[in-house]
């Protein structure tokens, strides 16, 4: 079978829905729960933590008590945007709105933050937020990052947190990117790498994708996929990996044999990827 046979094609988008499904089931289920995407706090307390220690407590003494609770990231992307007052920002994947809410902080009044999310569940929370908060330059989009319901060049920058490991399909993702950033514009997100190869039955497997953990991205595939997509001035930054206990492990990944499981700690971690979409093309 060539790589261009139709049936190729066919199962292709089959497999990439079937992800998006699962991803959307478990995170309606868990912003009911105020659970994280892999069903708690994954791993142990400290560096191995991927929810806990992303926020300090300087940013969150004025964040009300539940945007906090159903925060689901693994890092904290406001820190390295550099967002200027007035600018217009984009949170991909923005859930019940933290970062989002942060980011209208940092552009005040003068600027506007767009939140997008495809579960309705989430959005339902992030505007009981923005209510609880009191913003008013906040507007939370229902849609998928493969296909941004904004127009070309409306953008400064894009963010998101725990998200871009969640799509199938990374490199639409990141031309959606390029098209809404204005030029100049900056890419600045917080997600997890894959520091090591998973084996190949994690990579398949719908719970570890919808989990935060199979689509995860080296820090190489993170550079060739950006810059093919035409930003530049790109680097990642690892922040941390994640030592799993086994019983962790074997939770996340009861497909795998005993073998398997021995090589996830420390193969996963998170990072601060970013990149610039050139002023002249």
């Amino acid at each position: 079978m060539s790589c261009c046979d139709p049936k190729d094609r066919c199962d292709t988008h089959q497999k990439s829905e079937e992800i998006r499904e699962r991803v959307r089931r478990r995170y309606a289920e868990a912003i009911g729960t105020a659970s994280s995407c892999c069903g708690g706090s994954c791993g142990l307390p400290g560096e191995e933590d991927i929810i806990g220690g992303n926020y300090t407590r300087e940013v969150l003494q004025n964040v009300p008590e539940g945007v906090q609770a159903t925060s689901f990231g693994c890092g904290n992307p406001i820190e390295a945007a550099g967002i200027r007052p007035g600018e217009t920002v984009l949170d991909l994947g923005c859930g019940a709105g933290l970062d989002a809410f942060l980011a209208a902080g940092e552009t005040g009044p003068t600027g506007k933050v767009y939140g997008l999310d495809m579960t309705e569940e989430m959005l339902e929370t992030a505007r009981r937020n923005r209510e609880a908060w009191g913003l008013e330059n906040v507007e939370f989009l229902r849609g998928e990052m493969e296909s941004i319901p904004l127009p070309d060049g409306s953008v400064d920058l894009v963010v998101s947190n725990c998200v871009l490991n969640l799509s199938p399909e990374k490199d639409r993702v990141f031309r959606e990117i390029v098209r809404v950033l204005r030029p100049g514009g900056r890419m600045a997100v917080a997600d997890v790498v894959a520091l090591r190869p998973l084996p190949e039955r994690a990579r398949r497997s719908l719970s570890a994708w919808s989990g935060c953990l199979a689509g995860a991205l080296s820090p190489e595939e993170f550079l060739r996929q950006m810059e093919a997509a035409g930003l530049r001035e790109t680097r990642v930054e690892v922040r941390k990996a994640y030592g799993f206990s086994p019983s962790r492990t074997e939770e996340l990944f009861p497909e795998l044999s005993p073998e398997e499981r021995e090589g996830i700690p420390g193969a996963l971690g998170s990072g601060l990827i970013r990149g610039e979409k050139p002023r002249h093309a």
